[in-house]
């Protein structure tokens, strides 16, 4: 589940995308508190209003506490309506400097280490040669090392998503040998302070994700050395803009940065392979092919893979992409219309 945002003004319309599911399991917004906070609260602070740019909208939104999914499902919209009003694409308006962003794959735990290992090999096949696998206590030393044996040279990296205390996460000495991109958010999904502590005992670089929600979360990181790389999703931050501003810090301090994805239909992931186009973004980001999630998309333009494990950015206008209507009809489980 997702919730698309139509925003409507001067005679055009803006699309955006609230990634929150049906469940809290990423962070503590779902469908259902989002659609309750973009039309309760949300949406009269903007109707009728003259929204200049991101920077006004964010100091609209400031006094409503956290929700930033819903809030920058509602940003991407308005980066569209203004794309499309100036006759730029979301590249252009970011200052992007790449045509294509290089991409990777994501995958879950499996049966076994040996089920893991085929599984690499077939996305391998379809072109992906960055791999992420998932890990979580008791399947993480004998997965990766197998992984790795199959590939010596495979850029490769892990993800716990949280899976680990400090003190568990000893066990992951025994995957610091094995040359990983990084190893994502073993700690608590809140956590900055003892990810400090961890990545000071391991050589592969921590890369934070939950933990930062804000710019404000980045710069305590960065301060605190509690990672070497930072995951920077749109909707986890609160929009696009505060993306952007999380990737000039980074860069500013020569950290590197990469686009997480949230299984984005190809509204936010035309919104993804934008921001992934900025310089900052130098490791290949988890915005994998439309085929990998969709039979039918809601967008008229479908997301390939190119033969180098890249994507091509959009170059249309706003987002670049178009709505597939009778698909978006199709989909829909509930339809609200606000007006001024």
């Amino acid at each position: 589940e997702c919730i698309i945002v139509e925003l409507h003004a001067e005679g055009l319309t803006g699309y955006g995308e609230c990634v929150a599911s049906r469940e809290p399991g990423y962070n503590y917004e779902t469908t259902g508190t989002a659609w309750h906070i973009l039309k309760d609260f949300i949406a009269p602070l903007i109707l009728g209003q003259d929204v200049k740019d991101a920077a006004d909208f964010q100091g609209r939104v400031e006094r409503i506490r956290g929700h930033h999914l819903a809030k920058a499902g509602v940003e991407m919209a308005l980066w569209d309506l203004l794309g499309k009003r100036e006759g730029k694409s979301l590249k252009q308006m970011f200052g992007g400097t790449r045509d294509n962003v290089e991409v990777g794959v994501s995958i879950g735990i499996q049966e076994s280490a040996s089920a893991l290992v085929r599984t690499v090999e077939a996305y391998l096949g379809q072109g992906y040669r960055r791999v992420k696998i998932k890990i979580k206590p008791g399947r993480e030393v004998e997965e990766t090392v197998a992984v790795r044996k199959a590939y010596p040279s495979l850029r490769l990296q892990v993800d716990a998503n949280s899976a680990y205390t400090l003190e568990s996460a000893q066990v992951l000495k025994k995957i610091d040998d094995l040359n990983l991109l990084l190893i994502e958010q073993p700690l608590f999904e809140d956590d900055i302070w003892d990810h400090r502590l961890l990545q000071a005992e391991f050589k592969t670089p921590i890369c934070l994700d939950e933990s930062v929600v804000s710019p404000r979360h980045a710069r305590y990181a960065l301060e605190m050395q509690a990672c070497k790389i930072i995951n920077i999703k749109p909707a986890r931050v609160g929009g696009l803009s505060q993306a952007i501003a999380i990737h000039d810090r980074c860069i500013a301090q020569k950290v590197p940065v990469w686009c997480g994805g949230m299984l984005e239909t190809g509204i936010g992931r035309a919104s993804n392979l934008a921001l992934a186009s900025l310089p900052g973004f130098v490791l290949p980001g988890d915005i994998s092919a439309s085929d990998r999630y969709y039979h039918r998309d809601i967008t008229n333009e479908r997301f390939s893979l190119n033969d180098d494990s890249t994507i091509s950015v959009p170059t249309g206008l706003g987002l670049g992409v178009t709505i597939d209507e009778s698909a978006l009809k199709e989909f829909s489980l509930a339809e609200t219309t606000i007006k001024a």
